[in-house]
Formats: structure tokens, sequence, C-alpha cells
């Protein structure tokens, strides 16, 4: 007597072993065949709708086979791919150097990328993903103090531009046309123009600078505003952790955040100017909206026609901008009085008639006519006495008159992104007035050869390198435009 054993994979009948010696010859695939024990097994087969066939012919009804599922396994909870990690790497290796907290480098990383950042992909997708503390840092200002900045590490940069990527889009479209700080495709040379091309027609500017703007951001009232324009869980979720991620001071002790976000982090940027939008941008644009603008961030110009205007704005913007827990610098706030007249310039000391924004310093010049026709009394803007300052400071630094191992092509090389930075920014406007810090190059320039080939005075090395200048005229970038050793030397920096 048989008994029959129905399985998914097969069909199976019972019987007693044959008396046969020897180990069985070894089945080929898909035949009937007995077991060992005794069991005689029979290839199943199925029909399309998942019907298997019995040994005695007869169709025997059984579910189909569970499909197998694609797609991200139960564990990864939040809506982020490989490729946006990879894609966020690709955008921070370009961009800057400094090392957080853990101390990795880009070459580092660079080196083995999938064992670096597939583990933070893989929190990120789990929503396990917590924020490292970011290193704290200062750097000199132009007015004597320091701005303190907050450096993540590399692979926190990575995940809060996987972010950004995916928060980017949702906030730009709704952002002022004149809010020109961190946004894809405008820069600070726009704001400069429209800044140029306003004080023609406006006679006065408010000059507003916010105290401590990134280090007193409301995390509540910023996560309202967020929420307001996404409801994505994980977009909010990290946002929130980046803004209370602690801060390690210069010597090693951690600090809890509860205000601010780190000025130096991806996605703070971005952040602040959802916090401005909603704080100044469109309330002024809905309370005032023939009152004309231009912010970079936190940097902010207000145009005005009388003076009486300004201080009614100036009045209203305070309490505005109370209302959202920040204050303006009173020491640094000011209203100015935009000369533009074909008369010199008269003294107001009652009112400033100069401004300083992105770098630049607005006040009335003596300027020519393209054509050079005629000169005139105009309000223009020309590098900052604080932006030389800055400059000088980082020739001193980089003290390059010590890299003697170079030869002088090598160092022309080696010097030229950062004199291409300064000339490409600073020369779009009134570009002699840069002129005293490209003499101070030189000078160093000079100082360089001085110690490279032991010439015993100055002035034979100059003569050296005014010889080289006459042959090479190009190999330093800023002689090819125009200030070479023979027209821009500052002899005290030798």
């Amino acid at each position: 007597m048989e008994r029959l054993f129905h399985g998914t994979g097969e069909v199976a009948c019972r019987c007693e072993p044959e008396g046969t010696s020897g180990a069985p010859a070894r089945p080929r695939e898909g035949m009937r065949h007995t077991t060992s024990d005794g069991v005689v097994v029979v290839p199943e087969v199925r029909r399309n709708d998942g019907s298997a066939k019995g040994p005695t012919g007869q169709y025997l009804s059984c579910p189909p086979p569970r499909k197998r599922k694609s797609g991200p396994t139960s564990a990864k909870t939040q809506p982020i791919e490989k490729r946006q990690v990879w894609e966020s790497w690709k955008r921070i290796r370009t961009g800057g150097k400094g090392v957080g907290v853990d101390g990795l480098t880009i070459a580092e990383i660079d080196s083995a990328p999938g064992q670096y950042l597939y583990p933070v992909w893989n929190r990120l997708a789990s929503g396990s993903y917590q924020p490292p503390a970011v290193r704290e840092k200062s750097i000199p200002k132009g007015n004597g103090k320091e701005r303190k900045l907050g450096i993540p590490t590399i692979l926190d940069r990575v995940a809060q531009q996987v972010i950004r990527a995916e928060l980017e889009p949702l906030l730009e479209p709704m952002f002022h046309a004149d809010s020109y700080g961190y946004r894809p495709g405008r820069s600070a040379h726009d704001a400069l123009a429209k800044c140029v091309q306003r004080t023609r027609s406006k006679r006065y500017v408010i000059d507003l600078d916010i105290k401590a703007f990134f280090d007193t951001i409301d995390h509540e009232k910023l996560m309202e505003m967020l929420a307001r324009y996404t409801d994505k869980k994980h977009i909010l979720m990290y946002c929130r952790r980046w803004l209370q991620a602690q801060t390690m001071k210069p010597k090693g002790e951690l600090v809890d955040r509860t205000e601010g976000t780190p000025q130096g982090g991806v996605i703070s940027p971005l952040l602040a100017n959802l916090y401005l939008h909603e704080a100044f941008d469109q309330w002024m644009s809905e309370r005032f909206p023939r009152i004309e603008f231009e912010r970079y961030a936190d940097d902010i110009v207000i145009h005005a026609s009388s003076q009486e205007q300004c201080e009614m704005l100036l009045a209203c913007i305070k309490k505005r901008l109370g209302e959202y827990k920040l204050s303006l610098s009173a020491e640094k706030t000011k209203i100015v009085y935009c000369w533009n007249s074909r008369v010199t310039p008269r003294s107001r000391d009652e009112i400033a008639q100069e401004f300083d924004f992105l770098g630049f310093t607005f006040k009335p010049r003596y300027l020519s006519r393209t054509d050079g026709s005629s000169r005139f009394w105009g309000f223009w803007p020309g590098i900052s006495a604080k932006s030389r300052q800055r400059i000088g400071a980082e020739l001193r630094g980089l003290a390059f008159h010590a890299w003697q191992e170079l030869s002088l092509r090598e160092l022309a090389k080696r010097l030229a992104p950062r004199i291409r930075g300064w000339l490409g920014y600073f020369s779009r406007y009134s570009p002699h007035e840069i002129a005293p810090v490209m003499g101070q190059l030189n000078a160093r320039l000079i100082k360089w050869v001085r110690r490279k080939f032991q010439f015993q005075t100055v002035e034979y090395a100059r003569s050296w390198l005014l010889k080289i200048g006459e042959r090479q005229p190009s190999l330093f970038f800023h002689w090819s435009k125009g200030f070479g050793v023979d027209q821009c030397l500052f002899r005290r920096a030798v």
C-alpha cells in the first residue's frame, strides 16, 4: 500500500525498499527515482495557474509560488538611496578641505569611498544617523574681533548635502528676487551690480547689521517654518538633529546647542535663508512693496528717498526682527547719504557718507567716463580697507618667501589660484585700488628671489625679477593684468 506526500517542490510515495545491493545510482534531475529510505520521488509538474501534477497524472490544487519582494528592506525606513550619497560626495570632495572632530580627510575617504560612504547611507536610510559634534574654529574679522565657525566632519557634510539637494528645490522658487546669498545661479557680484544701480537713483541707504545672526536663530521658529514648506519626515528629523548637534570647543569641551546654526555647515545657509525670508524678505515685500533692498545672507542694504523714511523703516525693522529673537547691532547699523553729483562732496558730520558691502566700500569717488571725455563725482564701490588688510594678512601667513625648494615657475603655479580669486572678485570695480595689495605681493616675490639666489641687495633682486617680467609677462597672473614689478611695488614689505 502506498502513501502519498504532496509538497510545493515535489510529490512522493513511500513503499517497501527493494532488495538491491549496493548504493543506488544517482538519478538524473527531473526523473522519477527511489531514495535510499524507500521514498519514491516523482518530479512535480505545474500548470500556468500554479497547480501541480501528481503521480496519477491529475493536477493537485495549490497556491502559486510567493513572489520575492524587491526594493529596500523593511529596516530602511527613510527614502534615501545610495546614488544620493554618491552624488553628494562628488560635490563635497571639490569643496572645503577643513576636517572635523574625527580628523578624517578628503584624501582618506577618496582612497576607499565605499568603506566610508556605505555606513553614512545605511544610517541615513534607516533613520539612525546622529550627526557628530562640530569643531569650533575662530577666524579674524576686519574689526579686530573673531568670528566663530562650526566645522562639521566631511562625512557629516556629505549627509547634509543629501538633505540639502532634496530640500533646496522646494524652497528656492519662493525666495525673494533680491536675496543673493548661497543661491544657485546668483553671486555677490549680482548683488553689487544691483546696489550700484540703485544708489544712483536713491540718495539714502540703510546699512543693516544683524547682531550674531547665525548664533541666535530660534530652533522652534525655524522648524515651524520648515514644516510649512515640506511634510517629508526625514528632512524635518535630520534638520532638527543638525540644529541640535553639539559643539566641540578648542580645548575639547562639548557644549549643547540650544539656538543658532553652525556657520560652516552645508545646510546652514539654506536654513538661514529660510529664516530671513520669513522674518525680513517676505515681510518687506508685503509691508513696503516699493522699498528696494539687497540681501546676501545676513548682509542687508535698503534704499530710501529721505532720511526721515530711513528712520521710520529702521524702527519698523527693529520691531519685526525682535519678534524672531533677532537684534540689530547699534554700532554697525547706520543711515548713509549717497552723494552723487558733479560738485565736490561736502562734509556732513551728522550722517555717514560711506558703507561696506560684500568686501567693497561704497563712497564718493572722482570718476572718469569710459570714453575719457570728462570726470565727475559719483557714489562708487572699490575694495574696502578691511579686505586689503585681510589679503595682506593672508600673504604674511603664507610666508612663501621660505618656499625655497620651488622653482620660479612652480611658485607662480602655486600662487595662481589665490591671485586669480582676488583679482577676479575685487577688480570688478575700481581695479586700481587693489594695486597696493599687488604691490605687497611683488615685494614678497623680490624677497623670495633674493633668498633663493643669494643676491646681496634688494635692488639687484628687483632688477633680476624685472628682466624675468619683460621676457615672461604672463608668468604670474597679476603681471598679466597690469600689476607687474615695474608698475606696482610696495617697498615696505620687501
